[in-house]
Parts: structure tokens; sequence; C-alpha cells
């Protein structure tokens, strides 16, 4: 019969009879190649060596090898089983197959085993490369996601630090050009007053004659008070001097700006201003002072010194 067949076919090549059983019944008795290729599916199964339970429909013959068909059953079910038993009536009269017979057949479907194992390892291995490609990949664009977050990052702070120096840049170039326009406008109005000025420094005892010989005076001769722009000269802690001119009623920490921007002072150095002579150190409270309140008008000599 062909379901003995099938069941002892694969008992000679090797196979679990409870296994074997399984495949001939869940593949229908088909045939050994289709009991084969759901041997090699479901060979790693958990279920597949356990005991074996026929279907209520169907019981598995033993040595008899015959099929019982119930009530259930459909016509084509019943057709079916009309057909196998005429083939079990036509395969009853041949000749049992000899001992070469068999051996022969079970080299020729082991041979067809290791073929279909073959193909099925060629496919794991295709599906296996297939799956790891899909992973790299997967991991590459991961990394690139990564790494453009990551330059994002980097050149938005970058912009942000240059933003920064630009501004502090712009905010410095500001305080000088202010400088600068207000220098240029104390230099036009200190070219007029320029030989008052000079008379006045040349001759300190007597304060009225350099207005006297001054082409510019009339009246009675000008004071202190009348002055509205002071030069200062101003001696740096390395022996240099700067000189600029400033309004009278500027306060004194203008001066101070001025040597922090034009002066070689080292960053971050604290210092104040000293009047020779008279000797006077000033203070925090004489930097917001006028400079005509302080007596630095018309003209004046300050030296830098570290606090």
């Amino acid at each position: 019969m062909a379901e003995l067949t099938t069941l002892e076919t694969l008992l000679e090549m090797g196979f679990d009879r409870n296994r074997a059983e399984k495949a001939v019944a869940n593949t229908g008795n088909q045939g050994i190649e289709q009991a084969m290729d759901w041997l090699m599916e479901h060979e790693n199964d958990p279920d597949i060596d356990e005991p074996y339970v026929p279907p209520v429909a169907k019981v598995l013959g033993g040595e008899a090898g015959s099929q019982m068909i119930t009530e259930q059953s459909t016509p084509a079910d019943a057709t079916e089983g009309g057909d196998m038993l005429i083939n079990e009536e036509d395969d009853s009269s041949k000749q049992p197959m000899s001992e070469e017979e068999k051996l022969e057949q079970v080299k020729r479907l082991e041979e067809l085993m290791r073929v279909k194992q073959a193909e099925r390892r060629e496919r794991e291995r295709a599906e296996e490369v297939d799956r790891e490609k899909s992973r790299r990949k997967h991991g590459q664009e991961l990394q690139q996601i990564r790494q453009k977050l990551q330059d994002d990052d980097m050149k938005k702070l970058s912009d942000q630090r240059m933003k920064e120096k630009m501004e502090d840049k712009m905010a410095r170039q500001r305080v000088k050009d202010k400088i600068a326009r207000d220098r240029e406008e104390r230099a036009q109005k200190f070219g007029v007053l320029g030989p008052q000025s000079v008379a006045a420094s040349s001759q300190p005892a007597q304060p009225a004659q350099p207005s006297l010989s001054s082409p510019t005076s009339h009246g009675p001769p000008p004071t202190k008070r009348d002055y509205d722009m002071s030069k200062i000269q101003v001696r740096l802690l390395d022996g240099t001097t700067l000189s600029a001119v400033f309004k009278a009623q500027e306060p004194l920490a203008a001066v101070r700006v001025y040597v922090q921007v034009n002066g070689n002072t080292p960053e971050g150095q604290d210092f104040t201003l000293l009047s020779p002579y008279p000797r006077h150190e000033y203070t925090e409270l004489d930097m917001e002072k006028p400079l005509k309140e302080l007596g630095l008008v018309p003209t004046a000599v300050l030296v830098v010194i570290k606090k």
C-alpha cells in the first residue's frame, strides 16, 4: 500500500517512527517527497517529538496498513478512498520489493533529501544575508540620523558663538567710534581755544597777560570758569603718554574709559588716576565728578597707577 510504503521508506531512511507517522498524516499520504519536505520544514517544531495522536476521522493502519473512512468524510474523500482501495488491490497483485530494490529506493530518496536539505540551507543562508544587509542598512541610517543631529547641534552652537562674538565686536566698535567722534569734536574746538590754553600754561603766575596778548581775546581776561574744554595728558604704566581733549563738564570716568580703549594697559588690570602736583589719587566718587569741578581745566597731567 502507498501509505505503508511511504512510512516504511521513512523508517528505512532513519526517521523516528513518531515523526514519520506525523509526516505521512499531515501530507495526506501524497508521497515520500511531500513527507520529506514536511519533516525538514517542521524538524525544529517544539512538539515534533510528542506522541502522534491520529485524527478522529482517520486511523493509520499498523501491520495491515488499512485506512478507515468515517461518516464525516466528504464525497471527494470517499472517492479518494475508493481509488486507494482499487490501487491497493492492484498493488496486492504486484510482487513485493526485494531488499536490493528497497535499498536502491532508499538511496535515491536519501540523495533527494540531501539535495533538498542543501537547497534549504542555501535558502536560509540567502535569507540570513538579506537580514544582515537589512540590519546594516538600518544601522547606517540610524548612524546618519545621529550624525546629522550632532552636526546640527554643533552648527547651532557655532552660530551662537559667532553671533555673540560679532555682537561684542560691534559693541566695542561703537564705543571706539563714539570716542573717536568725541575726540575729533574736541580737537576742532580746542584748535580755536589753543592759543589761550598755551599762553595760560606758559605763564601760570600771570593769568591775565596771555589773554591780553592773545589775538582772539576781547574785553576783560577770561577765567578758568570760562573754559569749556580741557586737554588731558596721561602717562601710562610703561612711561608712554596719551593726549586727548575733553569737555569741561565730562566726568573723570570718560578719561579712564579713553585710557582703557587706547592705552596699553593689560586686559583685566584695574587702575586709577593720580594727579602728580598737587598729589591727589582720585577715587570712584571722583570719577563721577566733572573735570571742571576737579580743577583739570583747561589742561592737566594725570598718571596711571595700579590699584
